[in-house]
């Protein structure tokens, strides 16, 4: 990754001053030079730390190689706090080879996995990562959706549903030793998380904060996947000009958002509403000028397209604006 007059940032500083200014870190992932460039654009005139977050089809689709010029580029042109993370990597291989290369922080999914399997497979990435100055993120939980839980009885928090379990939480992190733990509160990947006016558990993620707390983990970082979400104006421009999303697209209220990163989600995943802007913009241009065949011409208004919304989150969302420098 960059050289090392210009180094990547840790997300554990990053981490230890959101929790203090009660803040979040967007973690925007990157596919892309535009994607790339609008979000770095948007943080540098913000003044924002940012996570730059690739994924296994990231890596598949642009290629390591090309993807870690693109940062050291970004890096060189750029005065904020950048670090860069592996999402969802799928394997100890993935996560070791993202280590090596100079990734910042990496995630470990073994989500799907029992427990004592997912907290044998973190385990394994955490003394790597550890050696190598390099930290974890785990997940434990099922990102499901609001509607999909089935493990409430009685107002307690059962064990049996999709959602991560206060309780569960603490052993988890304790017996992996993770550095920040991504939750399933009722958040989901893609365009289509809810149903209805359905909302994040918010008490639950309160409750899982709590345990931690009074486990003496301290004020232990959390993260949020799943968290775009996704605006009906950009769903409705994207039908607009030829796309068929269909009426029921539905995302995370920004509001709550807001209070899962004052109750100390420290981490806030976004990546579908990013591409919803750049396609809404892309299908504009298209739709509204046929004859248009030269690619800066709509990957232009793209890129700035997603600029817009990265800062709207920075500013209005995360509120992260402004502590590029804390």
């Amino acid at each position: 990754m960059p050289s090392a007059n210009m180094p990547l940032t840790h997300t554990t500083d990053l981490f230890a001053k959101a929790l203090k200014g009660k803040y979040a870190l967007g973690a925007f992932n990157v596919n892309n030079m535009e994607l790339l460039q609008a979000i770095i654009e948007a943080c540098e005139e913000e003044k924002a730390p940012v996570m730059l977050q690739i994924s296994k089809g990231a890596r598949d689709y642009a290629h390591p190689i090309y993807l870690k010029k693109l940062i050291e580029a970004a890096v060189s042109l750029s005065t904020i706090p950048i670090a860069v993370h592996l999402d969802h990597g799928d394997s100890f291989d993935l996560c070791k080879q993202c280590i090596d290369e100079g990734f910042t922080s990496v995630m470990i999914d073994a989500s799907h996995d029992p427990f004592e399997k997912n907290v044998e497979v973190c385990r394994q990435v955490v003394d790597y990562a550890h050696k190598h100055n390099c930290v974890v993120e785990g997940e434990l939980g099922m990102l499901v959706g609001a509607q999909h839980d089935d493990g409430e009885e009685g107002g307690s928090y059962s064990k049996g549903g999709c959602y991560t379990h206060p309780e569960e939480a603490v052993q988890f992190v304790k017996q992996s030793g993770v550095d920040s733990l991504a939750v399933a509160i009722g958040n989901s990947h893609g365009a289509y998380k809810f149903k209805g006016e359905q909302h994040l558990d918010l008490e639950r993620l309160k409750a899982i904060k709590q345990a931690l707390m009074e486990a003496g983990l301290g004020d232990y970082p959390l993260v949020l996947h799943g968290a775009s979400s996704v605006p009906k104006d950009l769903a409705q421009k994207i039908n607009q000009y030829g796309g068929a999303m269909g009426e029921d697209t539905a995302g995370v209220p920004e509001a709550d958002i807001e209070i899962a990163r004052r109750t100390g989600c420290t981490k806030v995943n976004i990546d579908t509403d990013l591409r919803l802007a750049m396609t809404a913009a892309i299908r504009e241009v298209l739709m509204t000028k046929p004859k248009e065949f030269d690619p800066r011409k709509f990957l232009g208004p793209a890129r700035k397209a997603v600029k817009e919304l990265v800062r709207h989150k920075l500013k209005n969302v995360l509120c992260c604006a402004g502590h590029a420098f804390d």
